[in-house]
């Protein structure tokens, strides 16, 4: 199998690129021919690193879950994104793009989000920095999403809702887009996944690479290897799990376990598993595994949880699953939520919904007593806490 990488064309085998509207090339090309030169300096990751250690609490601890473990029946650990400021993996990836647009003479920041995750963390970092910050979120996410969206404007930033569509992360999408659009000049629009057009999937993954740096320290201190038998994270657009891949795309002795939502089922028509009912179309930017109709319009997705509620899939995953590199599962609403209920009775840790269907993909594996895995927990709960309560009646 050939290495896994990005072309210069920003492409993964046959997925990615930039397919933009003209007006946005200068914004796109501007990142695109700067990004990994700023990213790699040397006063860039000195701020880098300083402020994921001593602002967001880096590295997060992979903890070895003994009663989740003696359940599934291999030893399970968690790599406690839970734990980061602000309750997600999204930081890491804020903090980044913020020092980067700083270093390229942005003064407004533009972000979308569902979940809220990622408008909190890029909120958290533009009050840090002084900057102006406007999140676009779908109106039905504002509504199920309260906490974060009442984090948000105390930090500062302006929440815009998108009432367009089926007012979620696609069309919080869209807006912010045409926002950056109009602003060339003095907009940074920090997408919070690895979609969009290159250079974004690679520049989020190598922001979020962090976590797989972190694993392969940890476990070697823990098992005496950097390698364990399967790597599972939940997949929406993506970026915790390719976070969590990164340094790990090739180790082909290491299985790379993506967790798609499935809604109310795959075939109920009220899913987000991309990858199982998507065919090749173009989506924010980059081609990709889109879920569409016959003649391309977007199909709505749905998933409890707002972070996976998305359309399509990052290239980079999309390319994991067509090569086979990646080993994609789905699971249901109910399952992300049993789950979540079990984890938490069992380890004393309320997930996020996202990493629920992570936790909820370890029952589909074939596992073996000696088997080594590694959960990505990419949030906590307390956002979900309303959904949770529902779920109690």
């Amino acid at each position: 199998m050939s290495k896994i990488e990005i072309d210069e064309n920003g492409y993964y085998g046959n997925f990615g690129g930039a397919y933009i509207p003209e007006m946005l090339y200068p914004n796109v090309e501007e990142l695109k021919s700067k990004y990994l030169e700023i990213m790699y300096e040397d006063s860039f990751q000195k701020e880098f690193q300083y402020l994921l250690k001593d602002y967001v609490g880096r590295p997060s601890p992979l903890y070895l879950a003994e009663r989740l473990s003696e359940q599934i029946g291999a030893t399970t650990y968690l790599k406690r994104e839970d734990l980061n400021h602000t309750g997600a993996h999204k930081i890491n990836n804020a903090i980044g793009q913020v020092l980067l647009a700083q270093r390229l003479g942005k003064k407004r920041i533009i972000a979308e989000t569902g979940a809220g995750q990622h408008g909190v963390a890029t909120a958290t970092v533009c009050a840090l920095k002084g900057l102006e910050c406007i999140v676009y979120m779908g109106a039905i996410d504002i509504e199920r999403q309260a906490p974060n969206v009442a984090r948000m404007k105390m930090l500062g930033a302006k929440v815009v809702p998108a009432k367009s569509g089926s007012q979620t992360l696609k069309d919080a999408t869209n807006e912010a887009i045409r926002d950056w659009i109009n602003n060339p000049a003095d907009t940074h629009y920090v997408i919070g996944s690895v979609v969009g057009p290159h250079p974004y999937p690679d520049m989020v993954a190598r922001f979020q690479s962090v976590i797989s740096e972190e694993i392969r320290k940890q476990l070697k201190e823990k098992t005496n290897s950097e390698l364990p038998n399967y790597l599972v994270a939940c997949v929406g657009g993506g970026s915790n799990a390719a976070g969590t891949f990164y340094h790990y795309l090739n180790e082909e002795s290491v299985k790379l376990v993506a967790i798609e939502a499935a809604g109310h089922g795959v075939n109920s028509g009220m899913s987000a598993a991309t990858t199982q009912l998507g065919t090749l179309g173009v989506l924010h930017g980059s081609k990709s595994i889109v879920m569409q109709t016959e003649d391309g319009q977007v199909v709505e997705p749905h998933s409890i949880s707002a972070g996976l509620d998305y359309p399509g899939i990052g290239p980079l995953h999309a390319h994991l699953f067509e090569s086979k590199r990646g080993i994609f599962l789905s699971a249901t609403d109910d399952e992300a939520l049993e789950a979540a209920f079990n984890l938490t009775r069992l380890e004393g840790i309320i997930p996020a919904l996202e990493s629920s269907h992570a936790l909820a993909g370890l029952k589909k594996l074939d596992l073996k007593k000696e088997d080594v895995v590694v959960v990505c927990l990419s949030g906590r709960g307390d956002k979900d806490m309303d959904t949770y309560m529902k779920a109690m009646g």
